[in-house]
């Protein structure tokens, strides 16, 4: 499996460390009253797991990141806090494909649900449905577009480190009925000279909200809307709990 994540990955953490503000609080809240084991699903440089750490206390959490690069900043994050040491356990392999305990309190799908096709999603369902626990919970966000559209280029990031400054822009092209291709641009300044320029590209699987009820109901689950509309956040459960 290639890592869409070896190239760019020394901006992406500190590029979606921002983002953290908005969506740490609403994750939290959804988490409210979980106790089992919760599963972190693509949880990159960690941002998510922290949050996730701070939200349920004690409760054990599986951090699921098959991207080498991304891993080495999940694991050091990991690694350096007394708060994350002794309950966050880190696995390289794909979520599909990970040794996950029986029962689950919660998984986390932040960011991270348009990296799986419809079979992919299919997949996970199943998972859902068969391993959580009573009152066990998924939350996952829909990002757009939610339809297979053009996304002109625009900078969805602007970070300053020391003398330099970190840019980030994207755009995207439908690349088939329910995928589009993002092309990512990320630019380094420094007293306002480009210092590097670096290119990426990588496939997403647009979701809107009616298809995401119609392929979780035929698992027998149901979502509800959680946080700021702007986010996009959903709480997925089993029906009647």
């Amino acid at each position: 499996m290639a890592d869409e994540y070896e190239r760019s990955a020394e901006f992406v953490d500190v590029m979606l460390a921002p983002h953290w503000t908005a969506l740490g609080p609403p994750l939290a809240e959804a988490l409210r009253g979980i106790t089992g084991p919760i599963v972190d699903v693509g949880a990159g440089g960690g941002h998510g797991s922290r949050v996730i750490a701070r939200a349920v206390a004690r409760a054990e959490i599986v951090a699921v990141e098959p991207s080498t690069a991304l891993r080495s900043v999940l694991l050091a994050r990991v690694s350096e806090s007394a708060e994350l040491r002794d309950r966050v356990t880190v696995l390289p392999e794909p979520f599909l494909a990970a040794v996950l305990p029986p029962r689950l309190g919660a998984v986390v799908l932040m960011n991270v649900i348009g990296h799986f096709d419809a079979a992919g999603r299919r997949a996970i369902w199943a998972v859902l449905a068969d391993r959580l626990m009573p009152g066990g919970r998924a939350v996952l966000n829909l990002q757009p577009p939610a339809e297979p559209v053009a996304v002109p280029e625009s900078r969805f990031a602007d970070v300053r480190i020391g003398r330099r400054r970190y840019e980030g822009r994207g755009r995207a092209e439908a690349a088939g009925p329910d995928r589009i291709t993002w092309h990512m641009t990320y630019r380094t300044y420094q007293d306002g000279r480009l210092t590097h320029e670096l290119g990426t590209h990588y496939d997403w699987w647009v979701l809107d909200e009616r298809r995401l009820k119609e392929e979780l109901g035929r698992h027998g689950l149901i979502h509800h809307r959680t946080g700021p509309d702007e986010l996009g956040m959903y709480v997925i459960e089993r029906g009647g709990t």
